[in-house]
């Protein structure tokens, strides 16, 4: 697997000036689009790393991953009461199609299903920022993981169209919560900076039926672990998602930051960073990068 990863970096290694740096976030659109960095963490604890692994990043709607694992335990399924399980097929910040669907967003992982869940989850942590990053710093096994402030107050200064959701829902009755208190928390998830290393092993649990590899703990049920996981494959590439179940056939999330992680169920979690994005909003090199990694490697879960 490491000759790979070698093989697979060294072909994309220069491949820059397909994409575009996201520039509407304006911390993000001074990142070098050279980055590029590729880490896998399996079950069994080996580990892969390759590029840029030790630079963190913003990993933006990834989080959303986060936000959803930390909910599904304690809501069950009163979750799918509020967001949807379907695909958008839309762009993530639609308002057409929210109001349409009477205030209940498609799923988790486009912006409005997002709000819903931290919305849900702002009632049961006082302290939600802490808590969440708490959480993300023990599936990642370190401490050094932070927000980013300049990129949240920038996400959340910037992010009309996100209030705009979370006031649509709360007219439809589908939001509890304070619309700018909860967007507050929205900006400083999105913000969350790790490493793709810190990342892929903080997706282990996913691989790994809901048990953190790393100290053996339950994070979520095995039966939440195969729907955030089937979510993933279904909806977590937004507008994009049925191709990179084609083209990659693995269960994954992106972030506008360039970042990718993806799962092969019951071996791994491998992440991987590229800021060039596609005008889905996905990294180029990320993509292809996955696409070959199953291809060379020979396993999806198809």
């Amino acid at each position: 697997m490491e000759n790979i990863i070698k093989k697979i970096y060294s072909t994309y290694a220069e491949s820059t000036g397909i994409g575009k740096v996201a520039d509407y976030i304006a911390p993000l659109a001074k990142v070098s689009p050279s980055k590029y960095a590729i880490s896998i963490c399996t079950i069994e604890g080996q580990k892969i790393n390759i590029g840029d692994y030790n630079e963190p990043f913003s990993i933006q709607s990834i989080s959303k991953v986060f936000t959803l694992s930390m909910l599904a335990p304690l809501v069950g399924e009163e979750i799918w009461e509020s967001v949807g399980k379907e695909p958008s097929g839309s762009a993530f910040n639609s308002l057409v199609q929210l109001e349409y669907e009477k205030g209940i967003p498609r799923n988790p992982f486009i912006n409005a299903g997002a709000l819903v869940i931290t919305d849900k989850l702002a009632e049961k942590f006082p302290n939600l920022d802490a808590s969440l990053l708490q959480y993300v710093r023990e599936l990642a096994g370190e401490q050094n993981i932070h927000f980013n402030t300049d990129v949240a107050n920038d996400e959340y200064a910037t992010g009309e169209r996100n209030k705009a959701l979370a006031h649509m829902m709360k007219s439809f009755g589908n939001f509890k919560g304070k619309v700018s208190k909860v967007f507050r928390h929205y900006c400083n998830h999105c913000s969350i900076e790790m490493t793709t290393q810190q990342l892929a092993q903080a997706f282990t649990f996913l691989a790994n039926r809901g048990i953190n590899p790393l100290n053996g703990k339950t994070v979520i049920s095995p039966r939440d672990a195969k729907r955030i996981n089937s979510i993933m494959l279904t909806c977590g590439f937004y507008d994009e998602s049925g191709d990179f179940a084609y083209r990659v056939g693995l269960p994954g999330k992106n972030g506008v930051g360039g970042g990718i992680v993806a799962i092969i169920p019951g071996k791994l979690a491998i992440a991987v960073w590229s800021p060039e994005l596609n005008t889905h909003g996905n990294s180029c090199r990320g993509i292809s990068t996955l696409a070959d990694f199953t291809t060379e490697l020979g396993i999806s879960v198809f």
